[in-house]
């Protein structure tokens, strides 16, 4: 693309202008304003100037799209891009909105403020094919979940968990940089195209470059923590339980689909033509086999450990890295189907999973606890959550006809018939549709505390607002409508 003036530059990136200013506007009007107002209050003003800059950011995608490669990939825009960025920008939105009376904090402005600027940075990630932005993008994301973990001050859980979260990220972020650094001396460049055209020079026959595979080895350590992966997923269970239940739904929800996104571009446009086989008839050196042991490991242990947790949040936090397993089959057979197929599952898993965080915020403010035994006889508290939490549990377990069934179909069906070489990743496919039905097992332990156990003794019901049943109400519609008609999110990416 030819040279570019800063004002065209910034007329590209508009919608993360119009969220950093959105930003900047909940933080000024709370310092100045209403800093001695009610929190509630204070709650609302800033959720709502947050979903106006969200709203504004999407309107304006909409109807001016733009088609832009600037600064050797730097920023990459095209329809799939900002489709993604209106994904995510959504998914922050329901997050802001089912989250709206969370009484953790009485710092509102500054919680909304970085979950805005966490946004941009998701934004930028998904509009990149540039190692050094994919990295920096990745380091400002992290940066604000590690300090979103840690938000409640009253919580030493909270605390202890950031602090976990922090170190295992700093450790994955030096992997990735060194591989990051390899490729550069490789290729002489950071655009993926650029390193992908060199790797024939550097692969000679069936083998490898050591360099080469060092770098395949430290990107998918630096990503796979960004994942949850096995073995990065130590952080996840801790994460999951101790951060406050928003910071919880926006790392398992938003933060997860633009990672799952650069993680596919990475490998698949990064590295191709190293990609070599993890068929049992014919292997071959490559990071293929390499993300399918990861792969196997998350889905089998995921589903395992899940089964014994007491915790609803830990068991979510395995669960999501069963779920992670089940996504990178999608990178491993990377063909179009295959990404289509895990947008779709990606997009629909984090509108479910930030569903069920809904829920547990509702039982944790009625019981303070989100123990199995704390949602013992939901169903006679609170109807209408539980019935939603019914769905979004299913859902995961992939259950007909909700997004999370057609979302594994299409995700397992697309491994298969990606080529005709595709059916030696039949083992995995056998052993995700296993998993599955392993998960079915602890899905249908917490349905059995809500529906059927009775309620203990002494809890007051509280009010549910009508803002946060709704929100929940149009989440769960949501999972349902794209599993009766997945054409509707499919045709749109």
């Amino acid at each position: 693309m030819s040279a570019l003036s800063y004002l065209d530059l910034l007329h590209l990136v508009l919608p993360q202008v119009i969220v950093v200013v959105a930003a900047l506007v909940v933080l000024s009007v709370d310092l100045i304003f209403l800093r001695t107002s009610e929190t509630h209050l204070r709650a609302v003003v800033a959720a709502i100037i947050s979903v106006a800059g969200c709203t504004a950011a999407i309107l304006w995608i909409l109807h001016a799209p733009h088609s832009a490669n600037v600064l050797d990939g730097m920023l990459v825009l095209n329809h799939l891009a900002q489709r993604m960025q209106i994904t995510l920008l959504i998914l922050t939105s329901l997050t802001i909105l089912v989250f709206i009376e969370s009484t953790f904090t009485q710092h509102i402005s500054e919680y909304m403020a970085l979950i805005l600027l966490a946004t941009v940075s998701m934004m930028f990630l998904v509009s990149t094919q540039n190692l050094l932005i994919i990295f920096l993008s990745l380091e400002l994301l992290s940066l604000s979940l590690y300090v979103l973990t840690g938000f409640n001050k009253r919580s030493a859980r909270s605390a202890e968990s950031a602090l976990k979260y922090f170190l295992f990220g700093g450790i994955s972020a030096a992997f990735l940089l060194f591989g990051a650094s390899l490729l550069y001396g490789l290729s002489n460049s950071t655009n993926l195209e650029r390193i992908a055209n060199s790797i024939p020079e550097i692969v000679h026959g069936p083998f490898l470059d050591p360099l080469l595979i060092v770098a395949i080895v430290m990107t998918i350590v630096g990503l796979g923590f960004k994942v949850a992966a096995v073995p990065f997923h130590f952080w996840a269970p801790d994460v999951y339980q101790g951060a406050p239940v928003p910071s919880a739904a926006f790392i398992a929800s938003g933060s997860k689909v633009a990672a799952f996104f650069i993680f596919y571009q990475v490998m698949v446009i990064g590295f191709a033509g190293a990609e070599g086989s993890s068929s049992w008839s014919g292997y071959a050196p490559g990071w293929v086999p390499a993300l399918a042991v990861v792969a196997a490991l998350s889905m089998v242990l995921g589903n395992l450990v899940a089964i014994l947790q007491t915790s609803v949040r830990r068991l979510l936090a395995y669960s999501a890295v069963s779920h992670a397993g089940y996504m990178l089959l999608g990178i491993l057979s990377h063909s179009d189907q295959s990404f289509r197929a895990l947008l779709y599952y990606a997009i629909t898993y984090a509108l479910t999973v930030l569903g069920a965080f809904g829920v547990i915020a509702l039982v944790e403010e009625e019981t303070g606890g989100d123990a199995l035994s704390n949602f013992a006889g939901l169903s006679r508290r609170a109807p209408v959550p539980s019935f939603c939490l019914l769905i979004f549990l299913l859902s995961l377990a992939g259950i007909p006809p909700l997004a999370g069934f057609f979302g594994k179909f299409y995700l397992f069906s697309s491994v298969l018939t990606s080529s005709p070489a595709a059916i030696g990743l039949l083992w995995l496919v056998v052993l995700a549709i296993a998993m599955s039905a392993v998960s079915l097992y602890y899905y249908l332990k917490v349905l059995k505390y809500v529906y059927v156990l009775d309620p203990p003794a002494g809890i007051t019901p509280r009010r549910i607002s009508l803002v946060r049943q709704f929100v929940l109400c149009v989440m769960a519609l949501g999972v349902l409508l794209l599993g009766c008609a997945p054409n509707l999110l499919l045709r749109w990416l």
